[in-house]
């Protein structure tokens, strides 16, 4: 059986980023190491690197998302990037959609153990709870797929003129070529990459961030939006 790595201690700059919340940092940095491997929620080649390439890279997000809005986190798996956000931003009201139940267990194990009372975890896929979750004003992802594909799971979740911020690699001006057609039929109205995280992580983080116009999904989404209300609407009068 190959030894787990080990988790080496926090980066100095992970002090600066997370505050009076560092401990929590890295208790989940922690849980990520342990708990996260074993239930095979990231890979245990991945626990040298936690700070950097994970806690960091997520939490440097927040340079980029605006004060006292709603967020919701697609595909957020074992967290990343939203509760690195949820622990250096109380102001923000964060949602965890995962659909994996084992995901969903650790995620609110940790939000539990935490006290992240402004983050609530709910279990499904993006286009199940369409008309079921109240519009968000940011959407945020992280390693879930391709920018056309993830577009049509998170920007039907927005409210008008919001924006949804992907983390993406090296890949990323590519797959905002590739997805200008998609995301125009979506209601997007603007695009732009940014890099986040100076003197925090290197290389900097790379965003996609696209806004949406009053329609967001388009008019086939907007109509589907409407049915689950009066559904919803219908069901809470029995």
């Amino acid at each position: 059986m190959t030894e787990a790595a080990e988790l080496p201690p926090a980066p100095e700059q992970a002090r600066d980023v997370f505050g009076e919340r560092f401990a929590d940092a890295v208790r989940y940095a922690e849980l990520l190491a342990e708990a996260g491997v074993q239930r095979g929620l990231i890979g245990p080649r991945e626990v040298p690197r936690l700070w950097e390439r994970h806690l960091l890279n997520c939490a440097v997000l927040s340079e980029v998302v605006p004060e006292g809005v709603t967020v919701c986190d697609v595909g957020s798996g074992a967290g990343l990037p939203g509760i690195p956000l949820a622990l250096v931003r109380d102001d923000l009201k964060i949602t965890l959609l995962e659909p994996l139940l084992r995901r969903t267990n650790f995620l609110t194990e940790v939000v539990e153990l935490l006290g992240l009372d402004h983050v609530t975890v709910v279990r499904g896929r993006a286009e199940e709870v369409l008309g079921k979750l109240p519009p968000v004003h940011v959407v945020t992802a992280r390693a879930v797929a391709p920018l056309d594909r993830l577009a049509t799971w998170g920007i039907p979740l927005l409210r008008p003129y919001g924006e949804m911020l992907a983390l993406k690699g090296d890949t990323a001006e590519q797959e905002l070529k590739n997805a200008a057609t998609a995301l125009s039929k979506l209601g997007a109205v603007e695009t732009s990459i940014l890099h986040v995280g100076e003197g925090v992580v290197q290389p900097l983080s790379t965003v996609v961030r696209v806004e949406v116009g009053e329609s967001p999904g388009g008019v086939r989404f907007a109509a589907k939006r409407a049915k689950a209300a009066r559904t919803g609407r219908a069901r809470r009068r029995r």
